[in-house]
């Protein structure tokens, strides 16, 4: 049975959707004040959408070896976003009817991806890339599982584009194919993942209200 309690409600809708909120903030900002230079042009000023990647406003130094002054708001942004995602992964397996073992995988998998993805401002870059990728790989593939098996289509296909692009992003990355359309293919795999996370948040939402309806 599940257990409505309105703090946590309250609490789930605040950390989650307007975390989301300041990530989008705060990395607009590190975007804003990024000095400039990018692996593909590395004397250019400013962040470029176009050759830039997000993890560039996080280091500390710039391509072209200059103080990143974006960090601060870079790493600030990332906390609020692993922060939000951990949160939402506690609670989706609340979303769905049937309640499985699959689904605490799913949780904890993606706890981790998220927690190994707040690292990413460290000197490891790569290596918490991967891991990260681990991580979410499984959860995103034991939470398409449970969206199907729940009728949830429409978050079941927005779902499995985000694996396909995420899968993508791993295999240019890996095989340097097309690496330098990569930066605009990492965007568009975080701009409609962010999406995908967001309905999931507002589905976990409406049954939040539908159970304190009912209770």
């Amino acid at each position: 049975m599940f257990s409505f309690n309105a703090k946590t409600y309250r609490f789930f809708v605040w950390l989650t959707l307007v975390g989301m909120l300041l990530f989008v903030a705060f990395y607009s900002l590190a975007a804003w004040h990024y000095p400039g230079g990018s692996y593909n042009v590395p004397s250019q000023t400013g962040f470029h959408l176009k050759d830039n990647y997000l993890c560039d406003l996080l280091d500390t130094q710039t391509v072209n070896g200059l103080d990143n002054s974006a960090r601060l708001y870079a790493r600030i942004a990332l906390g609020f976003l692993c922060i939000s995602l951990i949160v939402l992964w506690f609670y989706l397996p609340k979303l769905f009817f049937r309640k499985t073992k699959a689904l605490l995988i799913m949780r904890w998998a993606g706890i981790l991806a998220m927690g190994t993805t707040m690292l990413l401002g460290s000197d490891n870059h790569d290596f918490i890339v991967r891991l990260a990728g681990v991580f979410g790989s499984i959860a995103l593939l034991l939470a398409l599982m449970a969206l199907y098996l729940d009728g949830y289509k429409g978050l079941f296909l927005l779902g499995s584009l985000c694996l396909l692009l995420f899968l993508s992003n791993y295999f240019i990355y890996e095989s340097e194919l097309f690496l330098k359309q990569l930066p605009v293919i990492q965007k568009i795999t975080f701009t409609v993942c962010i999406l995908w996370f967001v309905l999931l948040d507002l589905a976990l939402i409406k049954k939040f209200r539908r159970l304190k309806k009912s209770s």
